[in-house]
């Protein structure tokens, strides 16, 4: 049965890729119906319904690098089987930092403040350039709460002569939190943030010519991957340097660009210190355009992968009134929410490839389920991302760690690899993801 679902798939896919190039003329001038755009509490595109129905990608534009960390055959080959599944967008990581941390992603598109590797700027200008060909749009997220692409972290290193901080060695994740915060207070580290952006939004691609700024395959910009106010005990006065932080560097991004959407890249209630008015707070602003939120019931405490039966219903029950209660608040805001993260490992729980996907793939229906019915009777949910695409990338090592030189998958280099990622060969996965994007492309309002 297996086999037949893996023949099926593979078919689906080989035929659906087919005539996605020619079917689009790759690097027309775009008018301002073909940028994305908010249209009340949803999203619109080239006068249409737009939900998204997307992956986490955050590799794609090293994929797209010529040479080093490039791979540009396989870069060609996910977009395709993506596009095949229905996925028309992809979140994805702009710039990354050097850092001596070893969980972090190397090479790094800036070794240090100012120097950038072309290479691997011009592999984002191939990933934009195939995008558009395949009509599908890419989140850009401009820097990172985290440590494994160095991220604000790596910023007060540079500034404040502080050590990059690393939780995967020191397990302290309030103290990690709480420091990284500073990056907000930190002048030198905004001005040199604010030239990146500058360096990323007014970059013209070397491949189509095209401005990035008047690309429409980009559908919006985002601050950071997972900002945060500090730890859940941040201050009143922490939380107020997050929300005008929010504020301002979303206002800058629209003063150098007036086409594009401005998100956070908020985990939601949990990246805000579970305080729902802070969350509204920090995206009432008229610079952000919609709100962000991700669900991860593992490692929230919510769900034991060793004891799935067990802890099954009271994750499932949490992670249900997480999804719909950030809706409510998407309501009061009057503005789309975008469901951009979630995920939970395989069975065993185990990080290989030919482990089972099946509780996975329970939790997948159960979130899809969810944000289909809410789309269909017109709530302000405009989609998803799953985390997140793993393709044809696989685990080099035997225990499951990224070593520079082994396949991008889609956990970065702070989490085992096989951890969350959705592989080539997760059929049952790929027919889920499938089955619902066919839903939510049916959905015309």
């Amino acid at each position: 049965m297996m086999r037949q679902l893996y023949k099926f798939c593979a078919a689906a896919l080989m035929l659906s890729a087919c005539g996605i190039v020619s079917a689009n003329d790759a690097h027309g001038g775009a008018g301002k119906a073909d940028f994305v755009s908010v249209k009340k509490t949803h999203f619109s595109r080239k006068g249409q319904a737009y939900y998204i129905v997307g992956a986490n990608f955050w590799y794609g534009g090293y994929l797209g690098a010529a040479s080093g960390v490039g791979e540009r055959a396989r870069l060609l080959k996910e977009l395709d089987n993506m596009r095949a599944l229905g996925i028309n967008n992809l979140r994805v990581l702009a710039v990354s930092e050097k850092t001596e941390m070893k969980s972090a992603v190397r090479p790094a598109t800036t070794a240090a403040p100012g120097q950038y590797d072309e290479e691997l700027l011009a592999g984002l200008d191939f990933l934009l350039a195939e995008v558009a060909k395949r009509d599908m749009t890419v989140v850009l997220y401009l820097n990172n709460f985290w440590q494994w692409s160095g991220g604000m972290t790596q910023y007060l290193n540079w500034f404040e002569g502080t050590p990059a901080l690393d939780p995967n060695v020191t397990h302290e994740y309030d103290d990690f939190m709480k420091k990284t915060a500073g990056f907000y207070r930190n002048a030198a580290a905004q001005a040199e943030y604010r030239n990146v952006i500058a360096k990323i939004v007014k970059r013209v691609n070397t491949i189509t010519g095209k401005p990035y700024s008047e690309d429409a395959s980009i559908m919006s910009w985002q601050l950071a991957n997972e900002p945060r106010p500090g730890s859940g005990a941040a201050t009143p006065e922490e939380k107020a340097v997050y929300v005008k932080w929010v504020d301002e560097v979303a206002g800058y991004i629209h003063s150098l660009d007036k086409n594009h959407m401005v998100s956070s890249g908020s985990e939601g209630l949990a990246g805000s210190a579970q305080d729902a008015q802070l969350y509204q707070d920090a995206h009432r602003t008229h610079n952000i355009d919609y709100l962000t939120y991700h669900l991860w019931p593992k490692n929230w405490g919510w769900f034991d992968s060793k004891d799935p039966i067990g802890s099954w219903d009271g994750a499932i029950a949490k992670s249900r009134d997480y999804l719909n209660s950030h809706i409510e608040l998407a309501k009061k805001l009057n503005k789309p929410i975008v469901l951009e993260e979630f995920g939970l490992d395989r069975d065993g729980p185990s990080f290989s490839v030919k482990a089972s996907t099946k509780i996975r793939d329970r939790f997948y229906r159960e979130v899809f389920d969810i944000i289909y019915r809410r789309a269909s009777k017109g709530d302000p949910i405009a989609g998803f991302n799953f985390w997140a695409w793993g393709g044809a990338g696989r685990a080099a090592n035997a225990d499951y760690w990224w070593k520079p030189g082994n396949d991008f998958v889609g956990d970065p280099p702070q989490e085992e690899q096989g951890l969350y990622s959705v592989f080539d060969s997760d059929v049952s996965s790929l027919l889920l993801i499938k089955e619902y994007a066919d839903r939510l492309h049916a959905i015309k309002h």
